[in-house]
């Protein structure tokens, strides 16, 4: 599997640099550019099956023939260099068989135990762990981080956070403030700070603990995501729903910061009337003219976005203010905020529409995954499309 990555890189998190610093170019990576697969010692090729990533770091599970793994960590605190541009292979994490990376934590899951490193510091200390039950017979991951028995690990002190058992969770991912958990029914539960709506629950006040998203009832979902503060789930008929902050068009609804934005670049455009549906609904325009536009700041409640009428939606995933999804056909599609190269439109243009990367379709490659991280997207390419 090949993976590609673009938008922020000023940690060298997508690509190294020949210095220790890179250059003010180097910052922003506007064209997809492949993540280096590692070589090892013994010259032996691992590859790169699954990436986690934050704002200042990235890391890449490695699989190497025989089965064995380790994570390599780029970005911050790591020191690049010509022999290592994956970035820095971690002794402790030989085995593991899940990653997730933090500003201050890196996660490890092993077949027996999961282990939190403390990356902050200059040396690497394990600063958390807990065994695990084996089981005789098992194959494939027994975790699906940051879901651990009993609970979940959080991004920052206390690190362990206990889950009821009667929610039967399948998966688990956290926002800047706040949580979405999906349960083996297909039944989404979010929790946390709510002022940006990306609880779902039609307000914006807060939840300590997890409540279901009534709005979801009856629908069952089969993957969430979640960015800094903006939230999105997958039905298993293939339908997307988003909901949460829309500010910079990450929820791929019309947005008044950047509509205003473009007409501010094209002086000629005349204006017209508007409506913030997010932040007063029952607002009427000025002088009683009818709306031409509503604009969403603040989406409360899931909304069922349609990111193209000829296929389905397979994988999402979100940064901090911009979202990427994959489709069934292998096509990757990218909205929000895009001021780093984080779309993959070559540009630095933001947008509130979804729009397919071109690159991918250019060079006849098929998307089967996307990992975000907050100011950076990572694209998992299968194969080569046949024509």
């Amino acid at each position: 599997m090949r993976w590609f990555g673009f938008g922020f890189n000023a940690f060298g998190q997508i690509c190294d640099h020949e210095g220790s610093r890179p250059d003010a170019s180097e910052v922003k990576v506007i064209n997809p550019a492949e993540i280096k697969k590692h070589e090892d010692k013994s010259d032996c090729r691992l590859t790169i099956c699954r990436i986690r990533a934050c704002w200042s770091r990235r890391a890449s599970l490695h699989l190497d023939d025989g089965s064995g793994s380790r994570v390599c960590v780029a970005g911050f605190g790591t020191v690049p260099d010509t022999d290592r541009r994956c970035g820095v292979s971690m002794e402790e994490s030989y085995g593991c068989e899940d990653a997730i990376v933090g500003e201050s934590y890196l996660t490890l899951a092993f077949p027996d135990r999961v282990e939190c490193w403390d990356l902050q510091g200059n040396e690497k200390t394990r600063t958390w762990s807990m065994e695990i039950e084996t089981h005789s017979g098992h194959s494939g991951p027994s975790l699906n981080l940051p879901l651990v028995p009993g609970g979940y690990i959080a991004a920052k002190p206390p690190l362990y956070r206990p889950l009821s058992p009667e929610l039967n969770a399948k998966s688990l991912v956290l926002g800047a403030e706040h949580a979405i958990l999906l349960t083996t029914t297909g039944t989404v539960y979010t929790w946390g700070l709510g002022s940006h709506g990306q609880l779902g629950h039609g307000g914006l006040t807060p939840e300590e603990e997890p409540r279901a998203v009534e709005a979801l009832w009856g629908m069952p979902m089969s993957s969430v995501a979640t960015g800094g503060w903006h939230s999105g789930c997958i039905s298993d008929a293939g339908d997307l729903y988003v909901w949460g902050w829309n500010e910079s068009g990450q929820l791929g609804l019309p947005s008044r910061a950047l509509r205003n934005a473009k007409q501010q670049s094209s002086p000629h455009t005349a204006p017209s009337s508007h409506q913030d549906a997010g932040t007063s609904p029952g607002e009427e325009p000025e002088g009683g003219k009818e709306s031409e536009d509503v604009f969403i700041s603040i989406q409360a409640f899931p909304a069922l976005l349609d990111v193209t009428p000829c296929c389905e939606v397979k994988t999402i995933s979100c940064g901090s203010r911009h979202t990427a999804a994959v489709t069934t056909t292998g096509d990757l599609y990218t909205w929000g905020w895009g001021e780093y190269g984080q779309l993959g439109h070559k540009t630095l243009t933001s947008s509130d529409e979804p729009q397919r990367v071109e690159f991918f379709r250019e060079q006849r490659l098929r998307v089967v995954d996307v990992e975000c991280g907050a100011w950076n997207t990572f694209a998992a390419i299968a194969k080569e499309e046949t024509a």
